[in-house]
């Protein structure tokens, strides 16, 4: 991927790369941070939360004859200064990103990896040119919560202990120390402020975007051609440069042998990509699925949803088992978390009415695809104490109607997936019996007694009855004149007329009440009104409510969030529904992966590199916005590739 001169381009497009942990490494092409999410080290610290930053990023610098030449790119308020994009030549994403710099008579390389379960960055750089070089490296450093900006200030002094190749420091008394090792070279300690970084991505939401960076020294090195040497950053110690190439070797052999030549493809980066969500959770000893990067943590309807993709349809059973475990500790009273906080001492939330219905149906196909009848069995008291406190009345007045239908919703709580909220304002409350919601119930209640019929047990005749009465009352209550779904209804007392992907579920999900011609006529309907290549509108554009751009601060930003804008994720949704419809034939499996050759050029070229979005303006969605990489987006996708095997007649490569 070439960048030479094409400042914008290469300072807006963004890589990342995860450790396992719910650390990362983050920047764009340029080398600039145009985030305060941005940076070298972002550690986990309580996995895989309590993320912070420890190394913001590198200023390097050639010297040869006499002359240097900056490789670095920084946003200031009236300049980019170095302009270090004069001799980048290509950036490559995979396996790991790979930057190729090249002056008139010299060549560098650099890498950036991070060893898996470590809160650690290795920064490798080689001399590929005929000639010697000295390279001159200046870590820059942060010490702030990875949701904020850092600002000079007198606390901070960055106080180091210095060893041959190695120093110690601690940002300030009493925090965390971190390390810097290089495996070859002489560091000079030269402490200085970088004063007043413009974040132009920050600017732009409308949160600070002005951030300083502390340097302690830098380090010189004489490169021969073919030489190399290696920087390490680690919240854990490594000092011995043996040790330092050592890791790096190994890391770089484990990124590498996951791209074998037999292995090139879509389907395969997807797989790599999707990789980067799941996290180590220290709390539970056991795996979770980060929602998005750069700042979300893990929340139970995201994971719930995203596992149906990400682990389960792909075969990894141990990580789906360790997931569905994790959240099945934290049921009370009958709800799943939707969200761990950004400390692990915080206090679990619990504002979410769908998340536990996902977990029935990331239940189902689990044992669909494992044939795991004993963790059925372990936890089928839990199933059914969860569909029992929904019958008895749980949190936020959930309970279940005389028509079997599943009520949820209090003024000031958001409970659904259209969550947004601005000033103690829910921007789409939904109070009711919102249309997905009752999807997912129905399919809860038919998973259990699915499960109750395979281990002999036997099924509460209640929730016999609540099934008898949904399947009676829905189409009567939720189908509107023009044969598709009302979004949410009070009975016998209002119907919410927007026209929203929420009723897709009534057509993709396991378990349905419709017949296939009702269904036929929602699917043609959302085909019309929603569809788009990057994903579904959330709301139709004739809605009056409807809200073309999703931009400006967080008020306007989680306006529009589920007002029409698009969202990838419900892509998944779209083609399980169009395959129960229309069936899995090849013809029908050429037309979708035809249909999903603009999600996958963004998947390449497009804001976060080898990355979905999140979300996608809902008038125009051509730029990714929201999250760079978001879990259930590229689990949605992978999903669809590995259950209909769309990876056997996708030969399009970009």
């Amino acid at each position: 991927m070439k960048f030479s001169n094409m400042v914008e381009d290469a300072m807006q497009k963004e890589w990342i790369i995860t450790n396992g942990l719910g650390g990362y490494a983050s920047g764009t092409v340029a080398g600039s941070n145009s985030r305060c999410y941005h940076g070298l080290l972002i550690a986990a610290l309580e996995p895989p939360t309590n993320r912070k930053t420890f190394l913001a990023k590198i200023e390097e610098r050639v010297l040869i004859n006499e002359m240097y030449h900056d490789l670095s790119c920084n946003q200031y308020k009236e300049t980019i200064y170095p302009k270090g994009l004069d001799y980048l030549k290509n950036f490559e994403p995979k396996p790991f990103p790979k930057w190729n710099y090249q002056g008139e008579n010299w060549k560098v390389v650099k890498n950036v990896l991070m060893p898996q379960k470590e809160n650690t960055t290795l920064i490798y750089y080689k001399n590929v040119g005929d000639q010697t070089i000295d390279l001159e490296l200046h870590p820059l450093y942060s010490f702030a919560d990875f949701h904020t900006t850092f600002q000079e200030n007198t606390e901070t002094d960055f106080y180091s202990e210095f060893s041959e190749n190695s120093f110690k420091t601690y940002a300030k008394y009493g925090a965390q120390p971190f390390f810097t090792a290089w495996s070859k070279g002489i560091f000079t300690e030269n402490r200085s402020w970088y004063k007043d970084i413009q974040l132009a991505v920050e600017k732009e939401r409308g949160l600070p975007d002005s951030t300083d960076y502390y340097r302690i020294g830098y380090v010189t090195c004489r490169l021969k051609p073919d030489e190399e040497i290696i920087l390490s950053f680690s919240v854990d110690e490594i000092t011995k440069s043996v040790a330092i190439s050592q890791k790096y070797k190994k890391t770089i052999t484990a990124s590498e042998d996951f791209y074998s030549p037999k292995n090139e493809g879509f389907y395969t980066d997807l797989l790599a990509s999707g990789k980067q969500f799941l996290v180590y959770r220290q709390s539970t000893q056991s795996d979770s699925i980060i929602a998005g990067y750069h700042w979300f943590s893990d929340w139970g309807r995201d994971t719930m949803i995203a596992m149906r993709g990400l682990t389960i349809s792909v075969g990894d059973q141990k990580a789906s088992k360790s997931i569905l475990k994790t959240f099945l500790e934290y049921v009370d009273q009958g709800m799943l978390p939707n969200r761990f906080q950004d400390n692990a001492s915080d206090q679990v939330e619990y504002n979410t009415i769908d998340a536990t219905l996902w977990l029935f149906v990331a239940l189902y196909e689990y044992h669909q695809r494992f044939a795991d009848t004993e963790f059925m069995e372990q936890n089928s008291s839990i199933l059914q104490s969860i569909l029992q406190a929904h019958l008895d009345g749980t949190r936020y007045n959930i309970h279940v109607t005389e028509q079997g239908f599943l009520y949820g919703g209090q003024a000031g709580v958001q409970l659904t997936w259209m969550d947004a909220i601005v000033d103690g304002t829910v921007i789409t409350p939904r109070i009711g019996c919102p249309v997905e919601i009752n999807m997912l119930w129905y399919n809860a209640l038919q998973i259990y007694k699915l499960f109750c019929k395979k281990l002999n047990h036997e099924l509460n005749h209640e929730f016999l009855e609540v099934i008898s009465s949904f399947e009676v009352n829905f189409s009567k209550y939720f189908i509107n004149s023009e044969g598709t779904l009302y979004d949410v209804i009070v009975p016998n007392t209002s119907a919410d007329t927007s026209f929203r992907s929420n009723q897709i579920y009534a057509l993709s999900l396991p378990f349905t009440v419709l017949n296939q011609a009702q269904q036929k006529i929602i699917f043609e309907a959302l085909k019309y009104k929603l569809w788009t290549p990057f994903g579904l509108r959330t709301l139709a554009e004739d809605d009056a409510q409807f809200i073309a751009v999703y931009e400006g601060n967080q008020w306007n930003r989680d306006h529009a969030y589920h007002q029409g804008t698009v969202w990838p994720f419900l892509l998944g949704e779209y083609y399980q529904a169009f395959f129960k419809l229309y069936g899995n034939s090849e013809e029908n499996r050429k037309r979708v992966v035809d249909e999903l050759k603009e999600l996958r050029a963004h998947f390449y070229v497009e804001n976060g590199l080898h990355c979905i979005s999140e979300i996608f303006d809902g008038a125009l969605p051509l730029d990714g916005k929201g999250c760079i990489q978001q879990a259930w987006s590229v689990a949605a996708i992978l999903k669809l590739y590995a259950d209909f095997e769309l990876h056997t007649i996708d030969s399009n490569s970009i």
